[in-house]
């Protein structure tokens, strides 16, 4: 472990203090903060063990927003007109990361780092249960949370980036690069220990319990489950734009089954009846006391924790502001692709009550009674998710406070897990009952048996916009096909001005110009490569020592 500490110290730690810029000016990073353990910190009690394990946050909270400049700008549902065209926003909007690519430097630099400091606390809160200091339950709740954020951390690792380095309290190296078999036999591992440490689920989801453990392990093996590319698999398709073969392990799939089984029979979770009020400040941390939450990461503002959860400030800028009644045009940090993403769920399930909570196409501004409309040729429909949906006055507060928490997994994603894993294991009658929850919820028409392809696009209608589009493509295998579907955008063509009317301010004009260029680059650019992301520089922009990612 003397090893593995004195490499991450020189691959690492030293990024602990360095410079932020990411989606606004006020995206400040407190997290130089050095939250790291060292051999001189003494865990006392029980408190002061969960207290060392909480201070992991420190790297979590700065990736909430994060997630989706690679999770959702890589895919066909989202842009980014973050600064100038150079900026991480707009990079990963077009497909152009490369190693020095921000979101991608910060998230894979923060999520080693809290695995390092889960590390150092398991170890430092073993020795002092083994002195007396600390009681078994206390123990439980401390290291059954460290092993639970360090198997979270890896499966976001491993699924955005393949093979990666695995070290623990036992050892390892930081620089080598592990099989993803390997990978997820940890990240299961961990899992299973958290299972066993941790209590229910007591209605406070920023606490991983047991549930929470046990959701982890259904998602972790649907992805396992999903044979995941290999790096020789991606480095035969790198530079083609033609997409790998689905293939998929059955008894991983079978475990997916088993686990989300074991969240449903607790009792404990169930769907909120209201979908309307999963989002925004007055619904978070259970609030309303439904337990659709089952994990969540606390946020409490840029004052007060690592960094607030710039979502909100993301793709909700400048509410009103949008050049309909002359008050100057402007453009937010992310935005969605085109209206076809709203045009075509509507055409599809016109009665389906997610669709007004997943896209604002137009909104009253109470200060000053006007409606403001986001649609071509004004503009293009808001990502209503990163929005404060709890908010009732004209000034969306958390555009400055920033202090929504992040929802990392909720029951709804438990049912559709194992609606998809029992389809794909052709048990499509048993899928039914699950799946049919969120559509009764929703609204909208339920099935017998679901097809696959039903599966995929209920993906869509539950989860778009929270931080699964690239992570689902990677899974099916169909990034590339599903990128290339902005062809049929309304936008897409050389002709988008003329074809559709002429009817575009000069501002107007310039917004939906940049629309169109981000839509063909992610036509034109999207590669195979883009299974995997590019292994990053660390956040002072030193090497890592770590292999390259195929094509990068």
């Amino acid at each position: 472990m003397k090893k593995a500490r004195i490499l991450l110290g020189a691959a690492l730690a030293t990024t602990l203090s360095f410079g932020f810029v990411s989606c606004s000016s006020s995206d400040d990073d407190n997290s130089g903060n050095n939250n790291q353990v060292t051999d001189e910190n003494v865990v006392a009690d029980d408190a002061s063990a969960l207290s060392l394990v909480n201070g992991v946050y420190s790297h979590w909270q700065p990736l909430s927003s994060s997630f989706s400049f690679i999770i959702e700008l890589n895919s066909n549902k989202l842009i980014s007109f973050e600064g100038e065209e150079s900026e991480a926003g707009p990079v990963n909007s077009r497909f152009e990361q490369d190693p020095t690519t921000w979101y991608q430097v910060k998230i894979f630099n923060h999520l080693f780092l809290g695995i390092a400091q889960d590390n150092e606390a398991i170890t430092t809160i073993e020795n002092s249960l083994k002195a007396g200091k600390v009681s078994q339950a206390g123990y439980n709740a401390a290291v059954g949370k460290a092993k639970f954020l360090r198997a979270l951390a890896y499966l976001k690792l491993t699924q955005l980036w393949g093979e990666v380095p695995v070290f623990t309290e036992k050892g390892g190296s930081t620089t080598d690069r592990k099989s993803i078999d390997e990978v997820f036999a940890q990240i299961v591992s961990d899992l299973t220990d958290a299972e066993s440490l941790l209590k229910n689920y007591d209605g406070d989801p920023r606490v991983p319990s047991k549930q929470a453990a046990e959701a982890l392990l259904a998602r972790a093996y649907l992805v396992w489950g999903d044979n995941p590319l290999s790096a020789a698999e991606v480095e035969a398709i790198a530079n083609g734009q033609a997409d790998p073969q689905f293939t998929k392990t059955d008894s991983r799939l079978e475990k997916a089954v088993e686990y989300a089984n074991k969240v449903i029979a607790s009792g404990l979770l169930k769907l909120d009846p209201d979908y309307t009020k999963l989002y925004g400040r007055d619904y978070e941390s259970n609030k309303r006391g439904t337990n659709e939450h089952l994990f969540t990461i606390a946020h409490d503002g840029d004052k007060v924790d690592a960094q607030g959860n710039h979502q909100t400030h993301c793709s909700w800028t400048f509410p009103f502001q949008n050049g309909e009644y002359g008050n100057g045009y402007t453009q937010n940090h992310t935005e969605v692709a085109d209206d076809n993403l709203y045009d075509d769920w509507k055409a599809e399930q016109p009665n389906d009550k997610r669709l007004a909570e997943t896209y604002f196409v137009e909104i009253k501004n109470p200060e000053d009674g006007k409606t403001y409309h986001y649609y071509s040729p004004v503009y293009t429909p808001i990502n209503g998710k990163g929005v404060d949906q709890s908010y009732e006055n004209s000034e969306n507060l958390e555009i400055t406070k920033n202090s929504v928490d992040r929802i990392e997994i909720r029951y709804a994603e438990v049912l559709l897990i194992k609606a998809e894993a029992l389809v794909q294991l052709g048990r499509n009658s048993e899928a039914a009952e699950p799946f049919n929850q969120l559509r009764r919820r929703a609204g909208i028409a339920e099935v017998s048996a679901p097809t696959f392809a039903e599966i995929k696009r209920e993906w869509d209608y539950e989860f778009t916009y929270e931080q699964f589009s690239v992570l689902n493509s990677y899974r099916w295998k169909d990034l590339i096909s599903s990128v290339k579907l902005v062809k049929n955008y309304k936008h897409f063509a050389d002709d988008w001005k003329t074809s559709l009317g002429n009817t575009y301010t000069a501002d107007q004009e310039a917004y939906f110009t940049k629309v169109h260029n981000h839509l063909r680059a992610k036509y034109n650019n999207i590669r195979g490569k883009h299974y995997r992301q590019p292994i990053p520089t660390g956040l002072s922009g030193e090497d890592l020592g770590i292999a390259q990612n195929p094509g990068y």
